[in-house]
């Protein structure tokens, strides 16, 4: 598989998470307050809620439902009540382009 272009970087508005859909996977795509443009699995590991309706803070989304916020940069959960990580999608920049391959995630500790 390749990378798959999803947004144009215009269409982000930053610190606000945006669901996206390819191949079947839903991932949420957030343009942080550095400029830094993140994708991360878009269902919560404590319930089946779309992170993306949630709230970006700083590097972390939060799901609105029950307040896990996860780490844009790694997946991991940072409180309770997840406790397992989403995964973390390599996220290519071309031009104004926003490349993203569904199959390729980030091995982050």
């Amino acid at each position: 598989m390749t990378a798959q272009k999803v947004l144009k970087l215009s269409e982000l508005e930053q610190d606000t998470a945006v669901r996206v859909v390819i191949d079947k996977v839903p991932m949420a795509v957030v343009l942080d307050a550095n400029g830094q443009v993140h994708a991360i699995g878009d269902t919560c590991t404590h319930g089946d809620i779309s992170l993306a309706e949630g709230f970006v803070e700083g590097d972390t989304l939060e799901c609105w439902a029950h307040g896990s916020a996860f780490s844009l940069r790694t997946g991991q959960p940072l409180n309770l009540p997840a406790y397992e990580p989403v995964p973390v999608y390599e996220v290519t920049i071309e031009g104004d382009d926003i490349l993203i391959d569904p199959a390729v995630t980030r091995d982050v500790k």
